[in-house]
């Protein structure tokens, strides 16, 4: 998945693409389980092109509470500027400005998609992945799902390394 920069003429071009969700492989944070849609328009100024757009997919996570999948849609916005890697190597070393943040590099005047894609998705992860913001979570004790079924597992724990003292508070 790479756009050819060579193959755009004009100051100002849109492109639109749907990939496939088999093209990306699974990741360890999330699967990709709906058609990946690119859409974005490129503006050139020499060798600078900005791409303005948005990165839209269904993604399948896993609740860390439960371990259950469930299905998170992305719709992410981007806004990037590429230049080529080498007037950006030769720069002078300077403070990073805002603008820095929305800077990106490209090699042998072609754009790496599948990146952008990439980085669209992890930038919408949620920190937490919940399936719902009610879930229960795993039993601590006999690791069934609580969200299906309440298990009649004690809810305390004794720690064996307290036994000694509860004696003595038991003699006295």
């Amino acid at each position: 998945m790479r756009l050819d920069l060579s193959k755009i003429r004009t100051a100002h071009e849109r492109y639109e693409r749907e990939y496939p969700a088999s093209a990306f492989a699974a990741d360890a944070d999330y699967a990709v389980v709906s058609p990946v849609r690119l859409a974005f328009d490129i503006h050139k100024d020499q060798e600078t092109f900005r791409l303005d757009g948005r990165v839209s997919a269904t993604l399948e996570l896993r609740c860390s509470r439960c371990l259950e999948p469930f299905r998170w849609s992305v719709d992410e916005p981007f806004e990037l500027t590429y230049q080529p890697r080498a007037a950006v190597q030769s720069a002078e070393e300077r403070e990073i400005a805002d603008e820095d943040f929305s800077a990106a590099v490209y090699d042998d005047d072609q754009i790496d998609l599948e990146q952008l894609i990439r980085e669209r998705f992890e930038m919408s992860l949620p920190m937490k992945p919940l399936c719902t913001d009610e879930c229960r979570g795993l039993c601590p004790v006999c690791g069934g799902n609580l969200n299906r079924q309440a298990c009649g597992c004690k809810a305390e724990w004794d720690d064996p390394r307290m036994a000694v003292l509860k004696k003595l508070r038991a003699d006295t």
